[in-house]
């Protein structure tokens, strides 16, 4: 059961133009040691959107954190979540109360600064003809800073296996700066959704592109985090490999199928 935190009066934002209500969702799992800075960035880069701190529970007292800073600014709010659920339920969850809450677009942002607050102006002034604009490390444009060339090999050759088995088009599928319409949102069949990390990311692209949506990407640059310990595991990559080859191989026994039934 998710445990909602809220100030106790409930302000939106106001309209970000051609868009209407931003929330930008921040999962947390012990983040104090960023939590402070991440929202101050958010706030000072874009004053007019809110933001939700979806957090786990987190032993370190991040969420206690979160609570101080939504007691002093109507704009932050609070999830409390019962446990560590991973980050593609903490998103789900973000994405239910924002929607619920009446907020027309829903941004997914990490917590420790990897995702620079700055850029997320370039996401939604895409999303004004998108449905779904992704911050793309892999266009044109885009780049990473302070990444082992390892990581670099291994995001990009993620990123050609999802291109190779799922046939679209997107660069950095994989990435998670993005924003989403709720319109978007809703046509995703997201209670089905039970994917993580990576895969979680590639699910809802894969979704959204399969759907007839617009997906665009936007140049950004990702730095890795400076504080903290990283949440990829071994487990979420080899999740994404799996799924990814299921989806791919699902996808294609169903359109030979659909063209055998055609042709008979």
């Amino acid at each position: 059961m998710t445990l909602p935190s809220e100030t106790p009066e409930f302000s939106l934002p106001p309209n970000y133009p051609g868009l209407g209500k931003v929330l930008v969702i921040i999962p947390t799992y012990n983040e104090s040691s960023n939590l402070e800075m991440i929202l101050q960035r958010v706030r000072q880069a874009q004053p007019d959107v809110a933001v939700l701190v979806a957090d786990d529970n987190s032993p370190d007292g991040t969420g206690a954190l979160a609570d101080q800073h939504a007691g002093d600014d109507p704009m932050i709010h609070v999830l409390h979540r019962p446990g560590k659920q991973g980050l593609g339920a903490a998103y789900l969850a973000g994405f239910e109360w924002g929607i619920q809450h009446g907020f027309d677009v829903l941004v997914e942002m990490d917590a420790d600064g990897s995702h620079q607050p700055e850029q997320l102006g370039s996401l939604l002034d895409r999303l004004v003809e998108a449905d779904l604009v992704i911050g793309s490390r892999w266009i044109h444009g885009g780049s990473v800073r302070n990444w082992p060339k390892h990581r670099e090999v291994l995001s990009r050759g993620a990123n050609l296996y999802v291109r190779l088995l799922l046939g679209m088009g997107v660069r950095d599928a994989t990435a998670g700066f993005r924003a989403y319409r709720a319109t978007t949102l809703a046509q995703l069949d997201l209670p089905s959704v039970s994917s993580q990390g990576y895969c979680f990311q590639v699910d809802l692209t894969w979704r959204t592109a399969r759907a007839g949506l617009r997906v665009a990407e936007v140049p950004i640059e990702f730095v890795e985090r400076e504080q903290g310990a990283s949440k990829m595991t071994r487990a979420i990559i080899a999740e994404a490999l799996i799924k990814v080859a299921q989806w791919g191989i699902a996808d294609r026994i169903k359109t030979v199928t659909s063209r055998a039934k055609k042709a008979a």
